[in-house]
């Protein structure tokens, strides 16, 4: 446990961002931001419950919404989110911003990670889903320092001597792409365990690397599939799950990857190790 600001800043250890970072998050017109699977249900459904079939995971929530009222909604509403309302960055960001990891992985879908790391150049590679000209499930941006700009580049072009932020559920800048309905997952996990997930470049810089896993809700199947692709080669880590009891497949997944659980919250682990 010791170094971990050190292995950060080296890249050794990696940050893997979920949306239990953005618990006790409020917007300044006094909403939660999304935190978990339901909460994100209730922000897609206008503050609605959905039948507890369609509950169990936001994914399937969405798809359904996705067949009732189109995709462009699903895109629009997810944008609306995260963009229409101010909110302070979470600690987590906060504490990273200080920190400014060579790499991080981040599934939230806002522009929190952007934010950290707008006084420094970096790329922003975004996860994207559903499309028939190739099979790379990523954009690939280079951000411009004097211009505070994002330009859209090659893969080639992705280099390891900048910090890089991967956000394989994609975002709401620069361009709104989202993995958030059952149709996405499916075609983004289909491809990355086809290798399509990640650039060349970062699939060898992420071998024998170990992760710190922030906010992951390691109880529900879309997620663990998430995790387990990306990290794949992974050298073990840490999970950050404060409850008394993990579920069989929480369990399993910490043991078959080597992770070592702290019973602490994503803040009290901040404050213990900042």
């Amino acid at each position: 446990m010791e170094n971990i600001v050190e292995k950060l800043k080296d890249g050794s250890l990696v940050p893997f961002l979920g949306m239990g970072v953005f618990e006790n998050t409020v917007a300044k017109d006094g909403s939660q931001i999304p935190y978990d699977s339901d909460s994100m249900i209730l922000a897609l459904n206008n503050g609605r419950a959905m039948s507890p079939r369609l509950m169990y995971e936001y994914s399937r929530a969405a798809m359904s919404l996705e067949q009732r009222k189109g995709r462009e909604f699903i895109v629009q509403m997810t944008n609306h989110i995260f963009s229409s309302k101010e909110y302070d960055l979470p600690p987590t960001y906060k504490w990273l911003s200080q920190i400014k990891p060579k790499y991080v992985v981040d599934t939230n879908m806002d522009d929190s990670l952007q934010k950290v790391y707008d006084d420094v150049e970096h790329f922003l590679i975004t996860g994207i889903s559903r499309i028939t000209a190739d099979y790379d499930r990523f954009i690939i941006y280079k951000y411009d320092l004097e211009k505070k700009e994002y330009a859209q580049i090659e893969k080639e072009g992705l280099t390891l001597d900048l910090p890089i932020l991967f956000k394989p559920m994609g975002s709401t800048k620069p361009q709104m792409n989202f993995i958030v309905s059952d149709a996405d997952f499916v075609d983004w996990l289909t491809e990355a365990m086809g290798g399509y997930a990640l650039p060349p470049q970062l699939k060898e810089f992420r071998a024998d690397k170990e992760y710190l896993f922030m906010g992951v809700d390691f109880s529900r199947d879309t997620f663990r599939m998430v995790a387990n692709e990306i990290t794949i080669g992974l050298k073990g880590g840490i999970t950050l799950l404060n409850k008394e009891e993990l579920t069989k497949k929480e369990d399993k997944f910490i043991k078959t990857h080597n992770l070592e659980n702290l019973k602490l919250s994503v803040n009290e682990f901040i404050e213990n190790y900042a």
